[in-house]
């Protein structure tokens, strides 16, 4: 039997997902043409809807010469780099075990998936390379207007928008307070170390859980924890004003103002939970509120172990708290840490075995499509899947992070 040629197109940033919702990869013209069409009503600009519309046009040039093809749309991650050519790799190698292909014709705009094409030459021939561009001025689209549609994408407009305008106002207030540049410097240098070691996008991934909607209950929630997070910085500040009255060392200072911060500042974030919470429960997304369960366990320990710590740095009166009781309080908060994430494990199970997952559609967090719940294995804790090529396979309840009308879950 003569092996199949793929007519391979590729969406690195993952726009077919984060514009038109449709999960990657594409296989079979069918699925291509539908999602190169919702993602030209989406957004009728993105160059990625007809370099897949000229791979379906390859694709039936080739079928009418008689030849073996399949047609195939590998989707990425909207942050590029790593993670898209990771995921990228991940998809190709599935399709290479399904579809044993002698070679590909690789249809590309153009603009980043050239950096993709070692990734593809390490896996399969490339018989021909087809580079789609737009009837517009080539330098025009390299340069004005990617720079345009760049700064649409919320990932660089934080970088290059968001980023100085923090600065900004750090210093604006900073100078309002007589506070100096050092607390700007501190909260700058955090941010670096967060960027550095890769925490942004999972602060970001939390963040865009507890987006605002006027349509939700939680905006009661929302309004009244950002009048409390005023408080608690009035309070602050003025903790800060006693502080340097009482003559204390740079240490004692930030340990008094903290301890002050935090009588107030962890009912933010609780509020900001319950009010989420109540729209999982208004919405029938109980299984989701196992994980919000998490969030405020994790914040009420947290504000224990830092309260404690303060006191021990402060020992200004009654009741002194020693080095073990701080070194005991955070043993304490481990175990009962510990024991939170077993008995919520317990009862995510318990809330997966009885729900009816059987036919829905599983999503991985980058928006790709993993494949339809067959069934679910009790004993082993795992559900049964099979993908777009009939393949079957197991995936670990641990991955579910969210159960709505697709199961969603970490990239495995």
């Amino acid at each position: 039997m003569v092996k199949p040629i793929l007519v391979l197109c590729i969406d690195r940033d993952n726009d077919l997902y984060e514009k038109a919702k449709v999960s990657g990869p594409l296989i079979g013209r069918q699925e291509n043409l539908e999602g190169a069409t919702k993602l030209a009503l989406a957004d009728p600009e993105d160059t990625d809807s007809n370099t897949i519309f000229s791979a379906v046009k390859m694709y039936d040039q080739m079928k009418a010469e008689k030849k073996n093809v399949e047609i195939v749309t590998l989707t990425g991650n909207k942050r590029l780099g790593y993670k898209a050519d990771m995921e990228i790799s991940g998809q190709l190698n599935k399709i290479l075990a399904e579809i044993p292909a002698e070679s590909c014709v690789f249809i590309s705009d153009g603009a980043s998936d050239e950096e993709i094409m070692p990734i593809i030459r390490s896996r399969i021939k490339i018989d021909a390379v087809k580079v789609v561009v737009m009837k517009q001025a080539k330098e025009l689209e390299k340069t004005y207007f990617v720079i345009l549609e760049k700064l649409k994408d919320p990932y660089y407009a934080r970088i290059i928008f968001g980023v100085p305008a923090i600065l900004v106002l750090l210093f604006s207030v900073s100078s309002y307070l007589d506070w100096g540049w050092k607390p700007v410097g501190v909260l700058v240098g955090l941010y670096l170390l967060i960027k550095g070691f890769g925490i942004e996008e999972s602060i970001f991934s939390i963040g865009r859980e507890f987006r605002f909607s006027i349509e939700k209950t939680s905006w009661l929630a929302y309004i009244s924890a950002f009048a409390l997070l005023l408080v608690s910085f009035w309070a602050g500040q003025e903790a800060y004003s006693e502080a340097l009255g009482l003559g204390l060392d740079g240490g004692k200072t930030v340990a008094y103002v903290l301890k002050s911060l935090l009588f107030l500042f962890p009912w933010v974030f609780l509020l900001i939970i319950g009010g989420k919470t109540i729209d999982s429960i208004t919405e029938n997304k109980k299984f989701i509120i196992t994980r919000y369960s998490l969030y405020a366990i994790a914040v009420l320990l947290t504000a224990m172990i830092l309260s404690i710590g303060a006191q021990w740095v402060l020992n200004l009166e009654e009741p002194y708290v020693s080095f073990g009781d701080f070194l005991f309080s955070i043993i304490i908060g481990l175990f009962i840490g510990y024991a939170a994430i077993m008995i919520i494990g317990m009862v995510r199970r318990g809330s997966i075995l009885a729900m009816k997952l059987d036919g829905k559609d599983v999503i991985n967090e980058n928006g790709n499509f993993l494949g339809k719940v067959l069934g679910v294995d009790a004993k082993k804790e795992q559900l049964v899947l099979q993908n777009q090529l009939g393949r079957k396979f197991n995936l670990a309840f641990r991955h579910i992070y969210s159960i709505e009308e697709s199961v969603f879950v970490k990239s495995v």
